[in-house]
């Protein structure tokens, strides 16, 4: 099972297996407190991709297809993913401010799918 969550919401005990799937580290949030398990950089957007996304509303439905079709190339880190959210609960962390249009909804669609 997963879910996903910003990773500067406070960890809780039902968040399970916290993944973070950003490439950079989140900004101003040290190590302890993020209480991460496993940090999965290359699961996320390219730095092209990432870029010129920017988080600009109007390119969210083109981001949303060019991360599907990278992700695609990723069949590995998905199956990595798929394992421990088969033993245990997953939490997809991310850092963005749009809780609607970011690169873990998108993650989260194509393992939904798998």
């Amino acid at each position: 099972m997963f879910k996903i969550k910003r990773v500067y919401e406070k960890p809780d005990e039902g968040d399970g297996i916290r993944v973070l799937i950003d490439r950079l580290w989140p900004r101003g949030l040290k190590k302890e407190e993020a209480k991460i398990d496993h940090w999965m950089k290359e699961i996320s957007p390219s730095d092209t991709l990432r870029k010129w996304f920017a988080h600009k509303e109007d390119r969210w439905q083109e981001f949303e297809s060019r991360y599907m079709k990278e992700l695609k190339d990723k069949n590995d880190l998905l199956k990595q993913l798929i394992d421990l959210g088969k033993k245990e609960k997953v939490t997809l962390l991310y850092a963005a401010k749009d809780e609607g249009r970011n690169n873990a909804q998108v993650l989260l669609e194509v393992l939904k799918k798998k």
